[in-house]
């Protein structure tokens, strides 16, 4: 039985990939913002275990964890959650870049230090969901774009010194995803949201596994998801 991190278990892509890891009953351990939160992710996923931290918080993370049971072996951290706010570099404030580097670049390097040991024993696997905002920027996008640059570079350094270890690290880029955060967008940007023009949270959730299940003499390093339609 594997053993899985996963933040942002409780919509979008990442209950999907929760849902498909339980489903082979796998062990989960469900990354949440607070206690209410880890409540309601342990009853919508019967069995897992959960771990309270605030990704808005990275500074306070080895604190909060330093208070509960870390799993001891970790076959992937998968990093799932993220928020985007959208505006132009003339109206971004230095909140709206802080909070969105907290969450999307600084939490994810944090989590990943914290739990490299539990990972190193099983030579186990580091998988960020960037986007494809983290290979192009566009207008407006600036903050958000920044954070998942730099999670590339998070990633792209992490594999190089960590392949000697036998940690594997995959990179996601998935192009525009029903999820709720694609509504938060479309909103932001002033328009119609229509969910059948994007990609299914599901097709997201296919690709992160097929990384996960390659065979120990592969390493699935990048995987781009575009809209199909």
């Amino acid at each position: 039985m594997a053993a899985h991190l996963i933040t942002g278990a409780g919509s979008g892509i990442g209950a999907v990939l929760t849902e498909k890891l339980a489903e082979r009953g796998d062990e989960l351990w469900l990354l949440a913002r607070d206690a209410r939160r880890a409540a309601e992710l342990r009853e919508r996923f019967p069995g897992a275990k959960t771990l309270v931290g605030n990704l808005g918080d990275p500074g306070k993370l080895s604190w909060a964890f330093g208070h509960q049971q870390l799993p001891v072996e970790l076959d992937s951290l998968l990093h799932v959650a993220g928020t985007v706010e959208l505006g132009p570099v003339g109206d971004l404030t230095p909140k709206a870049w802080q909070e969105t580097l907290n969450v999307n670049l600084v939490a994810p390097a944090e989590l990943t230090r914290l739990l490299l040991p539990s990972i190193r024993l099983v030579k186990g696997h580091v998988l960020f969901v960037n986007s494809g905002a983290g290979l192009n920027a566009h207008a407006e996008w600036s903050a958000y774009a920044a954070s998942k640059h730099g999670l590339k570079a998070l990633a792209d350094a992490l594999r190089q010194e960590e392949h000697a270890n036998g940690v594997r690290v995959t990179s996601v880029y998935p192009g525009r995803t029903a999820t709720a955060m694609q509504v938060k967008v479309h909103q932001q940007e002033g328009k119609q949201y229509d969910a059948d023009r994007w990609i299914e949270p599901e097709s997201v959730a296919r690709a992160i596994l097929a990384a996960l299940d390659a065979s120990r003499d592969a390493e699935i390093t990048d995987i781009t998801v575009r809209p199909g339609r």
